[in-house]
């Protein structure tokens, strides 16, 4: 999705299929969900509805635990996604926010979605559902249907329009439309007739701070009536074009903005993002710098229009290999692969960043994304990393004597460290003491989840969906929790 005001680039919206049924992963930063009508999501919704009617305290907090339990596993595994690193829009009808008192909308939220869109036959019934969400206005978008918007632009002055347009500047920013070109043979007239609806939009909605305008596109209004070709090249021609006036500065009316297509292909997608970007390169490839979800740089490669759609289809790193001519599917050789979780575009539209893991083709063996087979192409990685990796290797195979070793082998004697140097740490004052302890801290953590098989990208993936969250818990110490670690603690001195 778009981060600046000048980085537009779209997204997938799966109406008619799930993410995972459309045989490519999401991986352009963000995707919008319709969520099909499926024993899944109507459980969740059930139990969001049974979270709102409880009047016991206790009940209604199982209700939600297990509500939230749900949609994470209708977000990670029923449709394939990674909510914490891709911005997941869940459209919810306004009915069944309102029936729930808004829980479901919470619930999705909670569960890592970004954005809650709101969506229904009836004005009026959108702003009572935005109304009874009671979510940030950041995490709210309110989506017109196309008889939905025409009513608006055209100025009907009826209570039901008016009544929305005043009221729905107190819920959200952000408006999201369907639009439907009506030209396709000529896609420069569908732009102008985008823009121009955008325009008015942006007018319509008059508030200190303009609007973000979701256009969502239904691809298959770009196939010819005349004929089976692809079009392929009419929808990134006519996203080309909506960006660039997204983007572009001196327009009468500033606007933030993006496009999303509906069931796109794989080609579709990428070619369309490709679109967005500009390079000065006579070869017209693309700076792409490779990362690790903890944003490590790992190398510096190409990417073409070609290796990009390649990339999306099969959910790895595949960039354009200039002394190969040809397109480079990471590890094919080497067994050192990459699983894709996010290509992402810089401020000036000209240069890409994937984020990935890099993955090794045994256990027991470092992940290197150099042909000098260390972790980057500038060297072992440093910090936190540098000490995973190392563990690894002493889980693999250690010197004799390691004290990594031992603690890998005595669970008691690496619970005990733990509770020992998280109190050290909470007893520390000076700066020095304090990073001398959280290093302490560090290693044993880290001794801990090496042996559970967890790497520092799950404990990010983890951070990533809490920050997501808009319940909170009060977050008070736990008394029996306390004891614990003073009983251990209290037997060490003994």
């Amino acid at each position: 999705m778009g981060g600046s005001k000048k980085n537009y680039v779209p997204y997938p919206t799966f109406q008619s299929l799930s993410p995972k049924e459309s045989g490519y992963l999401s991986t352009l930063g963000g995707c919008r969900i319709y969520p099909t009508d499926n024993n899944d999501y109507q459980r969740i919704l059930e139990t969001t509805i049974q979270q709102s009617s409880a009047e016991d305290k206790p009940l209604k907090k199982k209700y939600m635990k297990q509500s939230v339990a749900m949609a994470k596993v209708y977000l990670q595994q029923t449709s394939s996604l990674d909510p914490s690193i891709i911005n997941v829009e869940m459209v919810l009808n306004d009915m069944d926010i309102i029936n729930s008192h808004g829980c479901i909308a919470s619930c999705f939220l909670d569960a890592g979605c970004d954005k809650i869109v709101v969506s229904g036959a009836n004005l009026l019934q959108l702003v009572k559902a935005m109304d009874v969400a009671r979510i940030p206005q950041n995490n709210m978008v309110v989506h017109l249907q196309t008889n939905q918007l025409n009513a608006l632009l055209n100025e009907e002055t009826n209570e039901e329009t008016s009544t929305f347009v005043s009221n729905v500047v107190n819920f959200t920013n952000i408006i999201s439309v369907s639009y439907c070109p009506k030209n396709t043979s000529s896609p420069d007239v569908s732009v102008d007739a985008c823009t121009n609806t955008m325009s008015r939009i942006a007018s319509l909605f008059k508030m200190a701070k303009l609007p973000t305008i979701i256009v969502e596109v239904n691809v298959n209004a770009f196939t010819s009536n005349e004929s089976n070709n692809d079009s392929t090249e009419s929808i990134s021609q006519f996203v080309k074009g909506v960006c660039k006036y997204c983007s572009s500065d001196g327009i009468a009316i500033p606007l933030g903005g993006t496009v999303t297509l509906i069931d796109p292909t794989a080609k579709q997608l990428g070619e369309s993002f490709a679109a967005c970007l500009s390079s000065d390169r006579a070869d017209k490839l693309y700076t792409t710098v490779v990362c690790s979800r903890a944003n490590e740089a790992l190398g510096l490669v190409y990417s073409s229009i070609e290796s990009i759609v390649a990339a999306i289809e099969c959910g790895r790193g595949v960039y354009y290999s200039r002394s190969r001519k040809g397109l480079w599917r990471k590890g094919d050789t080497s067994g050192h692969y990459q699983t894709l979780h996010k290509i992402g575009v810089d401020c000036d539209g000209d240069a890409l960043r994937f984020i990935v893991t890099q993955r090794s083709s045994t256990d027991a063996e470092i992940p290197a994304f150099c042909h000098l087979h260390t972790y980057t192409c500038w060297g072992e990685a440093d910090g936190l990393r540098h000490l995973q990796h190392t563990l690894q290797s002493r889980l693999a195979d250690a010197p004799e004597g390691s004290y990594t070793k031992r603690l890998f082998n005595d669970s008691e004697l690496l619970r005990n460290k733990l509770v020992e140097e998280a109190q050290e740490l909470s007893e520390a004052e000076t700066k020095q003491h304090v990073a001398e302890e959280l290093a302490d801290v560090l290693y044993f953590a880290m001794v801990k989840a090496v042996k559970a098989g967890v790497s520092i990208d799950d404990a990010i993936q983890e951070l990533d969906v809490r920050r997501r969250k808009v319940t909170r818990r009060k977050g008070d110490s736990k008394a029996f929790r306390i004891a614990a670690g003073d009983t251990i603690l209290n037997n060490k001195n003994k």
